[in-house]
């Protein structure tokens, strides 16, 4: 038996699977809100405990850079031990991932109506990447041998953010003044919305109100619901903004991987915006690379709407690593 987790800022879903041939199977799973909890291990001893089944191994993709089995979440208070957590859970074969990295290996898990496509380019052979959006933003890439490929993670989400146009140059003056480095996570996740909204806010000098009714209730959710449902304009453009650079940011991760083999993205944002992220305005920053364009307009661009896909990454990186027939990420 397989325990998998996909621990975020947000959310922290631990799941049992039971080892498949290809994938394996989801048996349970459970979901912990991960801020109500000062460490991780409690939530892994509540999961085991409230459970009767006794896991074979075990694997967490979590998020943050993961060095010598260790972790120091990005978004989150936590350090996380592997060595300890195994100690901890009495399951010897336990192992760390980065969040994104167990995203990555559950592509070669879904299924097509797992996926929607934004530019109906055929999936072609050749390195791959994925880009999620969250409470922060992770990405992963995978390296094709010519028969397989594999999965290795970064954190080029922390890079730093490239403005396009007047109105990107002054939210980078704005967050600079903020943050002082400004990364694309500052932008591309819940609270980068947050701060585009306000940056509009500022400068159109508007009060606070159709979101969240107070500058300090304002969040990401309501400000993306008011710009689906189109009750609030300046929601609207905050969103598009997002949007721009997402799309952007989606197309330096292209170039950079060479991902021949197509983008996905990934999170919990995406799949929440689908109806803006099928307009115009993704697909028009994604090709923006001058010279690149037409290496652009090959690469498939598909979302991942399957929440369960890092719960599945994890679960195939443990059978991969307990069972050679599980060889390769896909």
């Amino acid at each position: 038996m397989i325990l998998a987790g996909d621990i975020g800022g947000t959310n922290a879903r631990l799941a049992f699977f039971e080892p498949g041939n290809g994938s394996p199977r989801l048996v349970s799973e459970h979901v912990f809100p991960s801020r109500q909890y000062t460490e991780f291990e409690e939530i892994a001893s509540q999961f085991l405990k409230d459970s009767s089944i006794r896991p074979d191994v075990a694997c967490f993709g979590i998020a943050g850079p993961v060095q010598n089995g260790q972790v120091e979440t990005s978004n989150l208070p936590w350090i996380i031990k592997q060595s300890r957590l195994a100690k901890e859970m009495r399951v010897p074969a336990t192992f760390l991932i980065n969040d994104l990295e167990a995203t990555a290996w559950g592509i070669g898990g879904l299924n097509p109506t797992d996926l929607t496509s934004l530019n109906r380019v055929p999936a072609a052979a050749g390195n791959q990447a994925v880009v999620a959006p969250g409470t922060g933003l992770g990405e992963a890439g995978l390296f094709w041998d010519g028969t397989r490929h594999h999965v290795f993670a970064c954190e080029g989400g922390h890079a730093d953010f490239a403005p396009q146009g007047e109105l990107q140059i002054e939210l980078l003056r704005f967050l600079s003044a903020r943050y002082g480095h400004v990364s694309y996570e500052r932008i591309l996740s819940g609270p980068g919305l947050v701060n585009v909204y306000e940056f509009l806010q500022g400068k159109k000098q508007t009060t606070p109100a159709t979101p969240s009714q107070a500058a300090n209730e304002i969040t990401a959710q309501a400000i993306s619901e008011a710009a689906l449902n189109g009750s609030d304009p300046l929601a609207g453009e905050a969103l598009d903004v997002w949007i721009s650079v997402y799309g952007a940011e989606a197309g330096n991760l292209a170039l950079k991987a060479m991902a021949l083999g197509g983008i996905f993205l990934g999170g919990g944002i995406s799949p929440k915006i689908l109806p803006k992220l099928t307009g115009p305005k993704f697909m028009e920053a994604f090709l923006n690379k001058g010279r690149l364009r037409p290496v652009l307009e090959n690469i498939s661009v598909q979302v991942i709407t399957n929440d369960k896909a890092g719960l599945l990454g994890a679960a195939r990186y443990a059978a991969n690593k307990c069972n050679p027939v599980f060889a390769g990420a896909s």
